[in-house]
Order: structure tokens, then C-alpha cells, then sequence
């Protein structure tokens, strides 16, 4: 499968599922601190709501993106 450009630096492909019409591809957020947060003292609580984003079609069949990004905590501020 083809996703876009950098986006398995970021997220993890947890599932896949084929149909009929689309392939529906489930990607969670890495559980890495982004470069420009580096300096202060993150942690993961959870995911943020999964969305939904329509990528190009593959072989004739529509690409759906389920994504869920996660929630990031500063203990320092709540």
C-alpha cells in the first residue's frame, strides 16, 4: 500500500480492512514527543477522538485514513 509521503515517522499502521469499494487503513499517533516539544516534560494520556481523512483512490477503490492522534499532558501546567 501506498500512504502519504513521512506519515510512518509519525503514526503506526495498527489495522487494515479491505471492502468491496475502499480500503480503510487505522493509524495511531507514535508515542514520541515532537522535536519542537522536546524540552518540556510530556506525557501521553490517551488519544484525542479518531477522524477521518479520504486519501487518492488505489485501484479503483476509495482510501479512508482513520487516524487517532495523541493526547499530550504537561504535568507542570495541568
Amino acid at each position: 500500500m501506498f500512504l502519504p509521503s513521512g506519515i510512518l515517522d509519525y503514526f503506526t499502521l495498527v489495522n487494515h480492512v479491505s471492502q468491496d469499494t475502499c480500503f480503510i487503513l487505522y493509524l495511531e499517533e507514535k508515542a514520541t514527543i515532537p522535536s519542537e516539544y522536546s524540552d518540556l516534560h510530556l506525557h501521553s494520556k490517551g488519544f484525542l477522538p479518531e477522524i477521518e481523512v479520504q486519501d487518492f483512490p488505489i485501484r479503483g477503490k476509495a482510501v479512508y485514513l482513520r487516524i487517532k492522534r495523541r493526547r499530550w499532558e504537561d504535568p507542570s501546567t495541568g
